[in-house]
């Protein structure tokens, strides 16, 4: 308490050099300390933006917490990417610490992943510690956050061995917990059947010594939920840079400061009958240590500016095209039976292989029906359906690929994925980079996208582009059964986050034209890397020579239309289907558009301010001395959605016919 005190002073003193922004723990020492001690090095625990005295009491030092609090290249957590008390670790003698945001509440759900995550391993008898706690720490304020509420669901639902350590200082920035919340934790969270629950004076370290004892103790016998409601004072600024004097009263303060836990512990001592002597030692040896490691923090030196690109992927093993494609005498399959073929085969050699969305399970095996038997031939531990809760289906990875998992899961429509971005965006996407390669996050998300046949506004929508926004993911986009089922494959041995687009239209090869979307079911051991494109039609030689060709740039669907319009112009259209979005095979690409200096790049998107219309631009730089007509992009019609109505889909979506008349004008100049 004696560091953490003087910590905050020093920051305060030296606010010029202490420049980024900062929270401290003064207030909560007491609870963050006395939950620490309990925790053994195989838990995990998941600390919140005030949680230094937490980090401290599981045994990292000062110098280590300030190396990040200046953003240091040597900072142990981040490298320099993270604020302060953004730990994540990975190593021996310390509880495993994930990657987690600053957004509020939204470490709920990857930690709760990890309680899930153990659960799991402990039901298939893999090698896990049965006794291993998970701690989940969260300001009060967060609680009114929906993705919490998601987490809470999940860990009663499934009797999770986590404990939700809620430190409740009454604000929420400058809101007070009376115009916020119609209750505390402690209240809300007993609207949860079977969700354990306690209150304790957070500022009293004995008392919060004790109920911390007992709570994890019984998770770690009874394997179920706590949530601990610790009510504390709020002692410094919320942050260095919204400081308590611009909204707080002095008698806020005054009442506050009462309950300040290092007082209360210092007296508590001498009633014990420790010496003021003693008291002074320890204090002027906490101050002197807390001076020295200041001191060596600033003169630490900066990251160096060439480091920031590391660390957004971690390496993959895939890198090479393996196995048959094509093996003599095997029957074509439609697309979503190669996508659930692979996953039979992935989840037969690969006990640490999971799958759940909603849906999935045993009863109906998908709304497509891409997960049919699989829930029979796994079991409800392996296959499972999840509630409509698209953020803890997506966040919930972060935790179980933390213990070494791969989870695959969905969301049932494209339309859908908006619940989960949250996840996917501030957890998912930026987990290895923000923990400098310690925690990539190794998970595939399928989403089945586009329109046809009526789907609606709710059921027709491509995300591509929102979701390629997202840097950190990869992104692929199948458009036949071989390369279904080899990028799945890839996917799977990529150590990164994946989210597959799977063009409902293409699932069963319904629409009419895409016939060729069924494919002969490439061999268990057939791989596909990531970016690296097909040309899957060539034009004429002599054609190319005279300037009577056009290349087709395009994915999904588009490939159907342009082979389809493309036959309108015979040897005069090269077709390149992507493959994978990102990344991407500019080599390829490039190489295509310079043969041909006209292109055509086909997307099924809304056409303005699209991935496509980012890729013609990036085609125009690249190629510009080889073109012979600006890059044309087709796509949908600017509309909000895709209407109802079969004729107004088709107005507003590409088809063969609008294809063949751009690539027609492109062609003839």
């Amino acid at each position: 308490m004696c560091r953490a005190k003087y910590m905050a002073a020093i920051y305060e003193d030296n606010r010029a050099i202490c420049k980024y922004v900062h929270s401290t723990s003064r207030g909560h020492e007491a609870i963050q300390l006395a939950t620490a001690f309990q925790l053994r090095e195989y838990d995990f625990v998941s600390p919140y933006y005030r949680d230094e005295s937490l980090i401290m009491g599981m045994g990292f030092t000062p110098y280590e917490q300030m190396l990040q609090l200046l953003a240091k290249g040597n900072d142990i957590f981040t490298a320099g990417r993270e604020y302060y008390s953004h730990p994540n670790y990975k190593g021996s003698g310390k509880p495993t610490i994930i990657h987690q945001s600053s957004a509020t509440g939204m470490q709920a759900i990857p930690t709760t992943g990890i309680a899930q995550g153990l659960q799991y391993k402990a039901s298939q008898h893999l090698p896990v510690q049965k006794d291993a706690v998970v701690v989940c720490s969260l300001g009060d304020a967060s609680i009114t956050e929906g993705e919490v509420s998601e987490a809470f669901q999940f860990a009663v639902l499934k009797q999770l061995p986590i404990i939700y350590l809620v430190q409740d200082n009454n604000w929420g920035i400058s809101v007070t917990s009376n115009e916020a919340r119609a209750m505390n934790a402690f209240e809300f969270a007993a609207g949860f059947k079977g969700m354990n629950c306690v209150q304790v004076d957070g500022s009293d370290f004995e008392a919060s010594y004790i109920t911390m004892k007992n709570v994890v103790e019984s998770v770690r016998n009874e394997r179920k939920p706590w949530l601990v409601h610790a009510q504390v004072p709020l002692l410094g600024h919320h942050t260095s840079g919204v400081r308590k004097e611009f909204y707080r009263t002095e008698d806020d303060l005054a009442n506050h400061q009462q309950n300040d836990p290092h007082p209360k512990l210092r007296q508590h001592l001498l009633n014990k009958g420790v010496t003021e002597d003693e008291l002074i030692h320890i204090e002027q040896e906490a101050k002197a240590l807390i001076e020295t490691d200041f001191a060596k923090a600033v003169a630490a030196p900066e990251p160096d500016p060439l480091t920031v690109t590391e660390h957004v992927f971690a390496p993959t093993p895939v890198t090479e095209e393996k196995g048959e494609r094509s093996p003599a005498g095997a029957p074509k399959v439609i697309m979503v039976d190669a996508a659930l073929f692979a996953i039979r085969e992935i989840m037969e050699q690969h006990p640490e292989a999971v799958l759940y969305g909603q849906d999935v399970g045993k009863r109906l095996g998908g709304v497509f029906r891409e997960a049919a038997t699989l829930g029979e031939q796994f079991g409800e531990n392996r296959v499972f359906n999840t509630a409509i809760q698209e953020a803890y289906v997506v966040g919930s990875t972060v935790g179980m690929s933390a213990l070494g998992l791969k989870p695959i899961v969905e969301v049932q429509f494209a339309d859908y994925i908006y619940p989960g971005f949250n996840q996917l965006v501030t957890e998912v996407s930026k987990s290895c980079y923000l923990s400098a390669g310690k925690f990539p996050v190794s998970m595939i998300l399928r989403v089945p996208t586009g329109a046809y046949g009526g789907g609606g506004p709710y059921h027709s929508g491509s995300v591509e582009s929102t979701v390629l926004s997202i840097k950190g993911l990869k992104v692929a986009y199948p458009s036949n059964a071989a390369d279904m089922k080899g990028l799945m494959k890839a996917a799977y041995y990529d150590p990164n986050p994946v989210v597959m687009l799977e063009h409902k239209g293409l699932y069963w090869s319904k629409v009419p034209g895409t016939e060729d979307a069924k494919t002969p079911e490439p061999s268990a051991d057939y791989i596909l890397p990531f970016g690296k494109a097909n040309q899957i039609l060539l034009a004429d030689e002599q054609k190319i020579n005279n300037g009577e060709t056009c290349v087709v740039i395009t994915y999904g669907m588009g490939v159907y239309w342009a082979k389809a319009a493309a036959q309108q112009f015979p040897g005069q259209v090269e077709i390149v289907d992507l493959r994978t979005l990102f990344p991407l095979d500019e080599a390829l690409i490039y190489a295509s558009v310079k043969r041909h200096g006209k292109c055509l790049v086909l997307t099924e998107e809304q056409q303005n301010n699209s991935f496509a219309e980012a890729l013609a631009g990036r085609i125009s730089k690249h190629c510009f001395q080889w073109l012979d007509a600006p890059v044309e992009v087709l796509g949908a019609l600017n509309l909000p959605a895709v209407p109802m109505n079969m004729g107004l889909e088709q107005a507003m979506l590409p088809n063969a016919t609008k294809t063949a008349l751009r690539l027609g004008s492109l062609i003839k100049g």
